[in-house]
């Protein structure tokens, strides 16, 4: 099992953006972060990258109940989204699943929780 979703569609980076945003407004997740790492690394190091974004997804009463099962787990919230160009009008779109990631803690009272985000977070991806 991979430690991430990933799809490619074919289109804007912008359009894709709006798209994995609506998505994940309906999946009951909110950005609360977000990281233009071309114009990062272009400030910070001078460097030219491609287009790449990270969306930090969080579900509140999904998070709530991870934390509550695991007061550490905020180290691995929120969940992330990149969004990233492959080539003019070829987008890839990628997030990472908690089912996988969970696996590194060792409490059986967040495999349903990561469980119910993953299933989310892949249904995000596999409508883009």
């Amino acid at each position: 099992m991979k430690y991430y979703f990933t799809t490619t569609i074919n289109g804007s980076f912008n359009d894709a953006e709006e798209k994995v945003r609506a998505l994940l407004k309906k999946e009951n997740f909110g950005v609360l972060t977000e990281i233009d790492i071309q114009q990062t690394l272009k400030k910070k190091l001078d460097v030219d990258f491609k287009k790449y974004k990270i969306l930090g997804a969080c579900n509140p009463p999904f998070a709530y109940k991870a934390l509550q099962a695991e007061d550490k787990i905020g180290t691995m919230l929120p969940c992330n989204v990149i969004i990233q160009e492959l080539s003019p009008n070829h987008i890839e779109i990628s997030a990472i699943n908690p089912l996988v990631s969970m696996q590194a803690v060792n409490n059986e009272a967040l495999k349903d929780v990561a469980k119910e985000v993953s299933d989310k977070l892949e249904n995000v991806i596999k409508s883009c």
